[in-house]
């Protein structure tokens, strides 16, 4: 398999996983992403205006929390 390129791969150093174009990440069930070991809470199914504009924040809270978005 000379040349071999993988599509996800740790950069010189250690310090970056990349995913290459056509590479993939998939989590298996019971796997997570934490930020620190700290999952982040549940979020509940909204009935209203109210309790959805909270879980919309609460989902950007966690998704900042573990760097998939910038935090500005």
């Amino acid at each position: 398999m000379a040349g071999y390129q993988p599509k996800v791969y740790r950069d010189e150093g250690g310090d970056r996983q990349v995913v290459a174009d056509g590479g993939e990440i998939r989590m298996e069930s019971g796997s997570s992403i934490t930020d620190d070991g700290t999952q982040a809470s549940k979020i509940t199914d909204p009935t209203d205006l109210a309790e959805t504009i909270t879980a919309v924040e609460a989902i950007i809270d966690a998704l900042e929390g573990v760097g998939i978005t910038a935090t500005s």
